[in-house]
């Protein structure tokens, strides 16, 4: 660093020596252009001075880094303030304040700890892990380490591993890798795809923070409840003996416990520097084509499954619906029954009502005819009475002026009425014009004479008298 400042110097002196030492008397043009670039020269090394004394006293510290000084002077530093930093022609070198390490498809295993433009710390390939279950697969991962921010921790991680590239190289990706492995030791690769990813990612992130599990891998033999029939008696028919082992092997991995029950770790060493992990993920797990072929056979089949298990409980919807429908057409047939057997009780209750009704009316109307006969009775008996009081009085009235008169004028006007008819039919009486026989006389033949007529009609009003109990006398 010192380089610049001593080219400077130099500069400077050939600038003094350039002014001073050449010199033309007799040309003072060409003097005076001398001088001129003996001054620029000059000028030119004094800027290159203070420009190299600046750069090697001072250096800029870009955000989001944390910086390892080491001055001339044996002084040794961690600087994370942006901005221009004192440095006095030392060293110096730049640290992210957090690294990223990822396995993806895109990586090709660079690892640039202290480019700015770099996405990622280390971006390895896709790993190659075997599950519990020998199930090879390649994974993607990604994983986040943040420095320590204390100086002592950061000054003692510097010197220990002096650049970042060391440090990933020997630390954070082999802790990586092998945080990956163990994580993927602790599950089989069939019960990742069948819901296991979150508590994969969450093992993982667990031992990346807190370190690896020690294990033990444990075979044992578990009942997969299932009992298979033999097939060789035909004559058994369904109801076959039973042939086989309905076990199958399974391996556990058994975590190792300390004296309080917690699960025994291998600590992380990187932890030891204060650096911490903030956030680790399982991206992808890509298994060998055998395990997908064998999940494609077994996704099959559990679809086929729940299509079976889709259409027994279509069927069983039928069925219910047909129960259902036939229950409906019952109930509506009962509704239907019920409805005419309500409108006809309605109709016989309407009826009788109705009856009633009309006998109650034809009752009112027999008591309203009663009372009107009852009154037309009293009525009649009534006027009977008055008509027969009527006539007592009129017959007393009369009883009493024919007592008076002995009914005189009543017995003139028989009598005139009498000699009325008598004489009418005297005077239209047909009298023979010539008489044959005996002569007149008693004992004679009637001829009509007057004489002859006259006691006819004195005959006949003695019996009409008698028959009216009537006296022609008048008393005296």
């Amino acid at each position: 660093m010192l380089f610049l400042p001593i080219i400077s110097i130099f500069v400077i002196a050939a600038g003094y020596v350039l002014r001073r030492s050449i010199e033309f008397p007799d040309k003072p043009n060409v003097d005076g252009t001398v001088n001129i670039a003996g001054w620029f020269v000059k000028a030119t090394g004094l800027l290159m001075l203070v420009g190299s004394l600046f750069n090697g006293m001072f250096f800029y510290a870009e955000p989001g880094f944390k910086y390892h000084v080491r001055t001339i002077l044996g002084e040794e530093k961690m600087v994370s303030d942006t901005g221009y930093n004192l440095y006095l022609f030392g060293r110096y070198n730049a640290w992210k304040n957090a690294m990223s390490v990822q396995a993806s498809s895109t990586g090709r295993g660079e690892v640039v700890a202290e480019a700015e433009s770099a996405q990622m710390s280390a971006n390895l390939a896709p790993k190659s892990l075997v599950f519990l279950d020998q199930v090879d697969a390649f994974v993607s991962a990604t994983s986040r380490f943040e420095l320590p921010s204390d100086e002592e921790a950061f000054l003692r991680l510097a010197r220990q591993y002096r650049t970042p590239e060391n440090l990933l190289r020997t630390e954070l990706v082999p802790a990586f890798e092998e945080t990956l492995g163990a994580t993927a030791a602790l599950m089989s690769a069939e019960d990742y795809f069948q819901g296991g990813k979150t508590e994969f990612n969450n093992e993982f992130q667990r031992q990346m923070e807190d370190g690896i599990y020690l294990v033990r891998r444990i075979e044992t033999q578990v009942s997969s409840g299932q009992n298979r029939a033999g097939s060789a008696n035909a004559a058994l028919g369904e109801d076959q003996e039973e042939f086989g082992d309905d076990t199958k092997t399974v391996f556990v991995v058994q975590k190792l416990l300390d004296e309080t029950g917690q699960p025994r770790r291998k600590q992380q060493s990187f932890t030891q520097f204060g650096i911490s992990v903030t956030s680790a993920r399982v991206t992808d797990v890509n298994p060998n084509q055998k395990f997908k072929d064998r999940m494609a056979l077994r996704q099959q089949a559990a679809a086929d499954r729940a299509i079976a298990r889709e259409q027994r409980i279509q069927e069983e919807e039928q069925k219910l619906l047909a129960v259902a429908r036939g229950e409906r057409e019952v109930a509506e047939r009962q509704a239907a029954a019920k409805v005419i057997q309500i409108e006809r009780t309605t109709d016989a209750e309407t009826e009788k009502q109705l009856a009633i009704t009309a006998a109650e009316r034809e009752r009112e109307a027999a008591r309203i005819a009663k009372e009107q006969s009852e009154i037309l009775l009293d009525k009649a008996r009534i006027d009977a009475e008055a008509v027969q009081v009527a006539a007592d009085a009129e017959a007393y009235a009369k009883s009493k002026i024919l007592e008076a008169d002995n009914a005189l004028a009543q017995k003139l006007d028989a009598e005139v009425e009498i000699q009325k008819l008598w004489a009418e039919a005297f005077a239209k009486r047909n009298v023979p014009t010539y008489v044959f026989g005996s002569g007149g006389g008693d004992g004679g033949t009637p001829v009509g004479a007057d004489d002859e007529a006259s006691r006819l009609f004195q005959i006949l009003t003695l019996q009409a008298a008698e028959r009216l109990d009537y006296d022609r006398t008048i008393a005296e």
